[in-house]
């Protein structure tokens, strides 16, 4: 049987589902291709938290994008416009960040946010990124925004829309090579239902993943401990696109040796459970505490920044310790303030009422855990502590210093979580253009080409700002999607 489409989109998740809509909207006729089952589908978006990153002007902006936030509502918003993006995006990435590709991310992102709004994306105050004193929620750290029921929320909502406009979609169906003839995308092969077909199209969007969920290619690209790491999304992304790519023509671009990772629950599952959405295993209030190895030591400045800016890296330094692992130290102090994945029946938490009996049921070297904690609050210096801001609170002498949020460890009882290193996404893609077109060794592009989301490569490097990965796909999908219907 022949199949003919005039756009096919090979990835379900975020990025994908926003170029599908975008291509139907101009009445193209295409079809989405999913690896997995059925319920599988939604990539790593359906794992998300949902926060995501974009510019606004004004408290008037943002208020057009979320439903929760009345004119009545009293909330203090630091301003966030395209030049904060792309300044976040620039510091974060050590300024690696390909400016094309970082303008068009940031100077698209309000615009998109409409865009989403309108085909039935909901987005809500980001609970996590404010602080509510006496009525008045205070903001802080540029990412105010989440989707409503997280991740599933925006791929529900998404796969409604691009059913409505008559998008079809292919379930435990890889795309396995694309076909190609001078320079020019002609189809797909397809394994569907476990038949190989071959499906003729004007073009082809690649909007799958990197190769995190791949061991192998994780040991080769990322190095061996990458080998052990939690793989916090869904377990189909092997890389397949960018290898497809590559064999008509594209080039490899981005840091292959870099990724997203997050701290995760020791004993989280070792891929994503499409039973329990919502990265419910991560674990994100470490500014307010202590985060100490197995040998009782600190590694980290735990308050060098929100916990946005830090969370990626802090991710990959837990790797490194001993036995890939590390615990995450809070007192009654901050108790109140962690955030709602510590109180979940799935978090683990130790708990003690004496700094020895934590060390004991931690499992660490006792004498040195005391040691940490004794000169830690030694080092803490006066002053005001506002979790809402970078309030300089910090410690002296200490190494490494904590720079911010720094209270004196010792009100009972104490909580420890153990935690890992989950890894979200690869940096590692394909070569593309501000059009989301892939780009030959000659920097001109496959025509029919696109691609989006995780496969962009020149975007991400070392680090990125929380929120602006959901942020890229939403608008490299919905580009790839209109200039693809313009073929």
């Amino acid at each position: 049987m022949e199949y003919k489409f005039d756009i096919v989109v090979v990835g379900t998740g975020n990025a994908a589902l926003s170029a599908a809509v975008a291509a139907s909207e101009e009445g193209k006729k295409v079809l989405m291709l999913e690896k997995g089952p059925k319920n599988n589908r939604g990539g790593n978006s359906f794992f998300t938290d949902g926060a995501i990153r974009f510019a606004y002007k004004d408290l008037d902006s943002y208020r057009e994008i979320v439903s929760d936030i009345s004119e009545d509502d009293e909330i203090v918003l630091p301003k966030y416009d395209s030049e904060d993006f792309y300044n976040d995006m620039m510091k974060v990435t050590q300024g690696k960040s390909k400016p094309e590709l970082a303008r068009h991310l940031v100077e698209n992102s309000y615009d998109t946010i409409l865009w989403m709004k309108k085909q039935g994306v909901e987005f809500i105050a980001n609970e996590n990124q404010y602080f509510e004193k006496d009525g008045v929620k205070t903001f802080w750290g540029g990412l105010p925004t989440k989707t409503y029921r997280k991740g599933i929320g925006l791929v529900e909502a998404l796969f409604k829309k691009a059913e409505e406009n008559g998008v079809e979609i292919w379930c435990s169906s890889p795309a396995v090579k694309l076909e190609a003839s001078n320079n020019k995308i002609t189809g797909v092969h397809v394994n569907k239902d476990g038949e190989n077909v071959q499906i003729a199209a004007d073009a082809v969007i690649l909007a799958c993943g990197g190769f995190e969920a791949d061991a192998k290619k994780r040991t080769e690209n990322l190095g061996e401990e990458w080998s052990e790491a939690v793989v916090r999304g869904t377990k189909h992304n092997t890389g397949d696109g960018i290898s497809m790519a590559l064999e008509v023509g594209a080039v490899k671009a981005g840091q292959y040796d870099g990724c997203h990772a997050h701290t995760t629950d020791y004993n989280a599952p070792k891929f994503g459970d499409f039973e329990k959405p919502g990265d419910i295993y991560k674990k994100s209030s470490y500014p307010l505490g202590l985060i100490v190895n197995d040998e009782g030591n600190r590694f980290v400045d735990e308050g060098a920044d929100f916990r946005n800016y830090t969370y990626a890296k802090y991710g990959k330094e837990t790797l490194k310790q001993p036995g890939h692992k590390a615990f995450q130290i809070y007192d009654s102090q901050v108790k109140p303030l962690l955030r709602v994945e510590y109180e979940i029946d799935e978090a683990t938490k130790i708990e003690a009422n004496t700094l020895e009996e934590l060390a004991e049921k931690m499992n660490v070297d006792t004498k040195q855990f005391l040691k940490t904690i004794e000169e830690y609050n030694a080092a803490v210096l006066e002053g005001d502590y506002n979790p809402s801001i970078k309030d300089g609170k910090s410690t002296s002498g200490l190494d490494p210093k904590k720079s911010n949020w720094a209270l004196k460890f010792n009100e009972a009882p104490f909580y420890a979580y153990p935690v890992t290193c989950g890894i979200t996404f690869t940096f590692g893609g394909i070569k593309v253009n501000n059009k989301a077109e892939v780009l030959n060794v000659n920097d001109t592009p496959i025509t029919g080409l696109y691609a989006a989301g995780e496969m962009v490569g020149e975007l991400f490097y070392h680090n990125y700002p929380g929120g602006s990965g959901l942020m890229s796909g939403s608008v490299f999908g919905k580009t790839a999607g209109k200039n693809a219907a313009k073929l």
